[in-house]
C-alpha cells in the first residue's frame, strides 16, 4: 500500500503539513502550488493505484467545498483507493468511510448551487482512449469539451511516466 501525502501550498502552515505527512508515513508527498486550480491533486486521483491512500492533514486541504470533496472521493472509491486524514482522524474505509461520506453530502446539499468549475474536467482515460483511437489533440479538446492545453498536459503526463 503507497500512502500518497497532498498538501496545497497556500498558506504558512503547508511546510508543516509536508512535515507531517513525511512524518505520518507518507512515502510521496505531492504538494500543490497557488493558482494551479487541483491540477496536482487532480494528477494524484487519476494515477493512485488499488489500495493505496491518499493522506491529508486536515479535510479542508483536500477541497475547498464539500461537493469537492465528495467528488474527490467518487474518484478515490473508483480506483480502488482511499482517504485518510490526520486531524481528526477520518478515513474513508469500512463504516467510518460511509458516515462520512453521509456527513459530506449533507454539507454539500447546503452548499449553493451556483458555485461550479469554468470548464468541465476530462479524464485522463478518456483522453488516451480517444488518441489509441487515432483522434488528434485539437479533436480530442473538441469532443470532450475541454481546453487543448488540458489534453496537451494530460497526454505530456502519459509521456512522462512511460520514460
Amino acid at each position: 500500500m503507497l500512502r500518497i501525502g497532498y498538501v496545497r501550498l497556500r498558506d504558512a502552515t503547508a511546510h508543516e503539513d509536508t512535515a507531517t505527512l513525511k512524518a505520518a508515513g507518507c512515502q510521496v508527498v505531492r504538494a500543490e502550488e497557488p493558482g494551479r486550480d487541483g491540477e496536482t491533486l487532480s494528477s494524484i486521483l487519476d494515477f493512485i493505484g488499488a489500495g493505496d491512500q491518499l493522506v491529508v492533514t486536515r479535510l479542508d486541504r483536500l477541497a475547498l467545498n464539500g461537493r469537492g470533496l465528495l467528488d474527490a472521493l467518487d474518484r478515490l472509491d473508483a480506483r480502488g483507493a482511499s482517504l485518510h486524514v490526520l486531524a481528526p482522524e477520518l478515513s474513508s474505509d469500512g463504516a467510518a468511510g460511509s458516515a462520512l461520506r453521509a456527513v459530506l453530502e449533507a454539507v454539500a446539499d447546503l452548499e449553493p448551487a451556483g458555485v461550479r468549475r469554468r470548464r468541465p474536467t476530462a479524464a485522463t482515460h478518456e483522453i488516451f482512449a480517444l488518441q489509441r483511437a487515432g483522434v488528434g489533440p485539437v479533436e480530442i479538446a473538441r469532443r470532450l469539451g475541454v481546453s487543448r492545453m488540458t489534453v496537451w498536459r494530460k497526454l505530456k503526463a502519459l509521456e512522462n511516466a512511460e520514460a
